[in-house]
């Protein structure tokens, strides 16, 4: 009768202890979820703080500014019959 109760008595205090153990887990758990919260809060404010805002494209703008000159084709000549000076023209095909 001892051996079991002493039996009893170990698994009791065994169930308490994983009480306890379940009880800090759970705690654990929630600290966790709250740091994991305010973690991903404070990086998608960095995420929007760091991306640069795009302005619009200028098209008005764009169209005013004119080609440099240096990047332009060269300009054709043109003979009086208005064939290409420079270029072999190829009239017998």
């Amino acid at each position: 009768m001892a051996v079991a109760e002493r039996k009893v008595q170990q698994d009791q205090t065994r169930v308490d202890q994983d009480e306890d153990r379940l009880d800090d887990s759970r705690n654990q758990l929630v600290r966790d979820r709250e740091t994991l919260g305010r973690t991903q809060t404070e990086s998608l404010q960095a995420q929007a703080a760091a991306a640069p805002t795009l302005s619009a494209p200028r098209l008005d703008r764009a169209i005013e500014k004119p080609i440099p000159p240096n990047l332009l084709p060269p300009s054709t000549q043109l003979n009086a019959q208005g064939q290409t000076i420079g270029r072999l023209i190829n009239i017998v095909a």
